[in-house]
């Protein structure tokens, strides 16, 4: 099409606002992209290239004007605010506010509100408002009221609606989640292997925690606090025979770790941790393309603390995940610790054989 006739060459001739959400135009013979409503000097038609993000034009060699860098710091706060906004009508509602209300009070066309929302949250709204629910529910279920009293007051219209996607957010029946864990059975075993003590905790979903550290006791004490009422019980032999396993991955990730798995998180934190599964062993990802990769580019922050979240060590591979210099940031097992998995990945070889009690 003759960019003449195109209608978003006709909004940068109007220098129309409106349209800066919608796309920016890359000028050929300057090397820059610029917003519609840009005051900038006209281009000619047939020197400029259309983008619907200045993510694309600048993958395509364009540099942000300074007025275009300074928009996008305005832009970026602007919908800061609206999405912070329409998180508070989300936490404040009785039901959660439709797409198309949220959108007409942030003045945006729908599909454009749930592309800023996602961008700012790393969740839809509707995302954002069933995560939020159940937190509400776990934290409930951890005090003195009722199962039925939480779920009325976390948002749920009726006791169905929940139970339907209960084990999905609790990971057990509620009742029992208000125990601390009561009526589940968690198996457990601690080893050792040249990072120091490992303990792997498998429930009847799968395994659901494998912690690193320098005292076993320890280990078992924050196994404890996770669950506080479930029956945990020492494993016998061949439950030892998955610690094994897991050692053996440890010391050589090439030997691979397929096993079921039971997590525990926000919807937030389990996309994050499928992103991480997804890093190829000798491989790494800086917070911010882990952030990109799930659909949340400015929620690197987030996702850092999703990493930190995480009870899975080496299973779910949040020590692959780096500064954008390269450089080792922190762990929740210790930064040696995480410097010594990343070494042992690109040269399995090279690693201590497993020591094991």
């Amino acid at each position: 099409m003759n960019n003449e006739h195109d209608p978003r060459w006709a909004a940068i001739i109007a220098r129309d606002a409106k349209a800066d959400a919608l796309f920016v135009y890359g000028v050929k013979t300057t090397g820059v992209y610029c917003r519609p409503s840009s005051a900038s000097r006209l281009p000619r038609p047939e020197n400029i290239e259309f983008f619907d993000t200045p993510a694309q034009a600048e993958a395509a060699g364009y540099r942000p004007s300074k007025r275009a860098a300074g928009d996008q710091t305005q832009l970026a706060a602007h919908h800061g605010q609206l999405v912070a906004e329409a998180c508070r009508q989300i936490e404040q509602a009785q039901t959660p506010p439709s797409l198309d209300m949220l959108a007409q009070c942030a003045g945006l066309s729908p599909f454009h509100f749930h592309r800023v929302f996602k961008a700012n949250t790393g969740l839809t709204p509707k995302g954002y408002a069933s995560a939020l629910r159940s937190r509400r529910v776990r934290d409930g279920l951890k005090g003195q009221h009722s199962v039925t009293d939480t779920l009325y007051d976390a948002g749920f219209n009726s006791n169905s609606r929940f139970y339907e996607g209960a084990d999905q957010v609790l990971g057990m029946k509620p009742r029992d989640y208000k125990g601390g864990g009561a009526n589940n059975t968690i198996r457990f075993a601690v080893g050792q292997c040249s990072l120091g003590a490992i303990l792997v905790a498998q429930s009847q979903r799968g395994v659901c925690a494998i912690l690193l550290g320098d005292d076993p006791d320890k280990l078992v004490r924050d196994l404890q606090d996770q669950f506080p009422k479930a029956e945990l019980i020492g494993a016998d032999q061949g439950f030892e025979q998955l610690v094994a396993h897991v050692v053996g991955f440890v010391e050589a990730p090439a030997v691979g770790l397929d096993l079921p798995l039971d997590l525990r998180g926000t919807a937030f934190q389990e996309r994050v941790w499928q992103a991480l599964r997804e890093i190829p062993a000798g491989s790494t990802a800086s917070y911010a393309q882990i952030a990109e990769r799930i659909g949340a580019p400015s929620s690197f922050r987030a996702v850092a603390q999703a990493c930190g979240a995480n009870h899975l060590a080496v299973a779910i591979p949040c020590h692959r995940v780096v500064r954008s210099n390269g450089e080792l940031s922190g762990y929740r097992w210790g930064v040696e610790r995480k410097r010594q998995l990343l070494e042992r990945e690109t040269q399995p070889h090279k690693t201590p054989l497993p020591s094991s009690e």
